[in-house]
């Protein structure tokens, strides 16, 4: 068939710019998760899904070791994933760890075999940011509204409970009950009897006492479920008949009635449940029954979104520059009444320094600049507690306080950093980061000790630009003379940083221009 000749100027297809593949990974507690879209036009598509039941929660020992079985369960699967993302040619790709990830021991090498089967890094996110990003997905993956939403969300080794406002999360809680937990706690053997229900029951009324005030319904709030637990319920009992659409605790007591006439998990049988959630399913019917009764919630109704829509959204926003964690960094700085004139002026000059010397430091992530910008403008945010030692108090508030957009590795980088603005400098500052940071995290620091140090003045002083020249661990930083002998309070101050850089084999060169 003849084909038309192409345009001049157009590029031949070959020659045309390939769409761009976003990725997101959910490492549940109890199945893990990928989502693939492609931006089109501005607009994400959906390209593929895929879940697989491992069970993690299964194998972790209260030591916070996974055994053997389902370790290799979830490092095939993660090979399996990444063997489709290398397929699809994924551009951005976001990985989560959720509630057995994050109570496993970090000493062990489950989170770094992890990675390297899937091909890109694995965030540990809290519960807190666990339960930001699921209802993320459910806003992005219902009609909006401007009125009150309640979302929860039952994993294999939490719950999740948010409630918002339109697309904005004004109340967010993780519990530490999820399907796989309760099932094993309460459920031995797999064993069913209504003395276990009753038990599974009491517990997940024990554990939402504290939170139920906030969270329980009143007129008018749209409730909403997602993720297996739930989603498995609903298919169920429409099934069965006992409900066309949604969830009522009605429904509920009528599906626990119906578990209750098999002796084992491994006997239950219904229409609507996969084997792989039947072994779960008691503790988590346990779970969903007590939300519906504590929360007094008339009607659940059910959403496909759910965290790995969440880390898509997400994904997508950090790259339209929406991204969650600038919000959170301008959230801090109000709460924590930080100077912001003399933040940005240290931000600057910290941004300044890493232009000059990131090619020659070999800073090669995209991460690198962003942490110490977000250090930089939080790095007085300790002084709201004490002058004396601010930046220890600052670097506590920035490794344990809620920071929504922020996994946990990204919060200790942004500790590390503020913690190690002054004084002397222990390398131990960064020793908790991952071992990929550590030199980068300490170079990151030097040049926000150099930032903060250039602007003790506090004020808008006009003065030439500094230069700085690296090489391996000699750091050379050129000044106008005349400047300098105007200023001899800043010399002063890089006499002392040389004997700080000195004591961790950093040597400093202070250059007169």
């Amino acid at each position: 068939m003849h084909k038309p000749p192409v345009a001049a100027g157009r590029p031949l297809p070959s020659e045309a710019v390939q769409p761009e593949i976003i990725a997101a990974v959910d490492l549940g507690s109890n199945s893990f998760h990928m989502i693939v879209g492609e931006l089109r036009h501005g607009q994400l598509a959906i390209l593929d899904r895929i879940r697989e039941t491992v069970r993690l929660a299964e194998g972790l020992s209260d030591s916070g070791d996974i055994s053997p079985e389902p370790r290799q369960r979830a490092l095939d699967c993660l090979s399996r994933f990444g063997e489709r993302l290398r397929d699809m040619n994924a551009d951005n790709v976001r990985a989560a760890g959720t509630s057995t990830i994050r109570r496993a021991r970090e000493d062990t090498t489950f989170l770094a075999e992890a990675e390297a089967a899937l091909g890109h890094p694995i965030e540990i996110i809290s519960g807190i940011e666990e339960a930001r990003l699921i209802y993320n997905g459910v806003v992005h993956s219902m009609p909006p509204t401007d009125g009150l939403r309640l979302v929860m969300d039952i994993g294999g080794g939490s719950t999740e409970l948010i409630l918002g406002k339109g697309a904005n999360p004004t109340a967010l809680e993780s519990t530490h009950m999820g399907c796989v937990s309760m099932t094993e706690r309460f459920f031995p053997g797999g064993k069913i009897s209504r003395s276990c229900f009753a038990k599974a029951r009491l517990a997940a009324q024990l554990e939402l006492r504290p939170v139920k005030a906030f969270f329980r319904s009143a007129e008018g709030v749209q409730v909403i479920g997602t993720s297996g637990t739930i989603r498995s319920t609903e298919a169920v009992a429409r099934a069965l008949g006992i409900s066309e659409a949604g969830l009522t605790l009605g429904d509920i007591e009528q599906l626990i009635e119906k578990v209750l006439e098999f002796d084992s998990v491994n006997d239950i049988a219904l229409d609507g449940l996969s084997d792989d959630r039947a072994q779960v399913w008691p503790g988590g019917l346990s779970i969903l029954a007590e939300l519906l009764h504590v929360l007094k919630i008339d009607k659940l109704m059910v959403s496909d979104g759910a965290l790995r829509e969440g880390l898509l959204y997400d994904l997508l926003g950090r790259l339209r520059h929406e991204d969650a964690r600038e919000r959170t960094v301008r959230s801090m700085e109000a709460r924590y009444h930080v100077d912001e004139q003399q933040a940005r002026r240290v931000a600057r000059t910290a941004a300044d320094l890493f232009e000059q010397c990131k090619k020659e430091w070999g800073f090669s992530s995209r991460l690198a600049g962003k942490v110490l910008d977000w250090a930089a403008r939080l790095h007085e945010i300790g002084l709201d507690i004490s002058h004396d030692g601010y930046q220890r108090h600052g670097a506590y508030i920035a490794e344990y306080a809620d920071m929504p957009g922020f996994p946990r590795a990204e919060q200790r980088f942004v500790a590390a950093l503020i913690g190690g603005q002054r004084h002397r400098i222990a390398k131990s500052c960064v020793g908790t980061l991952p071992e990929s940071w550590q030199e980068d995290g300490l170079r990151l620091l030097i040049l926000l000790r150099l930032a903060v140090l250039l602007n003790r003045s506090r004020k808008e002083i006009e003065h030439p630009r500094v230069s700085i020249h690296v090489a391996d661990e000699t750091i050379s930083l050129g000044f106008d003379a005349a400047w300098l002998a105007d200023n001899p309070l800043t010399l002063a101050d890089l006499e002392r940083e040389q004997e700080y850089l000195g004591l961790i084999g950093y040597r400093l060169v202070v250059e007169q221009e």
